[in-house]
């Protein structure tokens, strides 16, 4: 069974992992399957071209999912977020998206000029909630000043077993204030579903040991550890229906304490 978390303070609950389509090929059938084990929050992006396989794969399917996208760093004035909106909405054949974010600040545009256009957004009805994504903690609080009228409620961030640098300070910070991390690349682009490829590294025998232990397969326990963390949401790509089962399975359990501790080790 999926475990759901709570959407920062919004009260909307969404699935611990969901479904990236960063360099997605796998056409319609692994999101819809995905969507019918539980993990139908779908992340998509402007510059990801998919947001239109998203829109086949949501036919039919709709009210059951919770759909985030993102606007291009290139794209953060006022008037080229509003155009990028309505250019994301036709492709992915609805009339709201339900998170959208900017998928990187761009020093030369005020984030006042940008987020007053999410804001619009959000007044318009073609956006329910705002979020950001690779945005560092000064990025993030600088976009939290200058918001006048509605929350930030997630930021999107590379965050797997390898890459922890967030711990340092976003995720903490992140926890305190109840912003929802959306952890992307969760396994590290495969490296760590893989382990035949790492027989001579230490931490990946720890995560075997430990997957051995748990009856889980290596990536369903990368993806459990990330999700252990409080406010932490995992957005696995997969472009078969196989690899989506096993990504999903990695939810509805939990590691022990002293198994994620031996991974938080091994993986320092």
């Amino acid at each position: 069974m999926m475990e759901l978390k709570q959407l920062s303070n919004t009260g909307v609950m969404v699935p611990e992992i969901g479904l990236g389509t960063w360099k997605y090929r796998g056409g319609v059938e692994p999101l819809r399957r995905g969507i019918e084990l539980g993990a139908y929050l779908i992340d998509t992006a402007e510059i990801y071209r998919t947001e239109d396989v998203v829109g086949q794969a949501l036919q039919g399917l709709r009210e059951r999912v919770f759909l985030a996208t993102k606007v291009s760093g290139e794209h953060l004035r006022h008037d080229q977020v509003l155009r990028a909106a309505d250019a994301s909405l036709r492709l992915l054949g609805t009339e709201v998206i339900d998170l959208y974010q900017l998928h990187w600040s761009n020093p030369r545009v005020p984030i006042q000029e940008t987020m007053q256009a999410m804001e619009t957004l959000v007044d318009r009805g073609q956006v329910r909630y705002i979020g950001v994504s690779n945005f560092s903690l000064p990025e993030l609080r600088a976009a939290q000043e200058v918001m006048t009228k509605y929350p930030i409620v997630a930021n999107q961030v590379l965050y797997n077993l390898n890459r922890r640098e967030i711990e340092r300070d976003l995720l903490p910070y992140c926890q305190e204030h109840n912003i929802t991390i959306l952890a992307y690349t969760p396994l590290d682009d495969g490296r760590l579903a893989a382990a035949s490829r790492f027989r001579r590294n230490q931490s990946m025998r720890v995560l075997q040991e430990v997957a051995a232990e748990a009856h889980q397969t290596l990536a369903q326990v990368a993806l459990n550890w990330c999700t252990a963390h409080p406010n932490v949401i995992a957005i696995p790509k997969s472009n078969g229906v196989e690899r989506t089962v096993e990504n999903c399975q990695a939810s509805g359990w939990r590691l022990t304490t002293a198994q994620l501790q031996r991974l938080d080790e091994a993986f320092t």
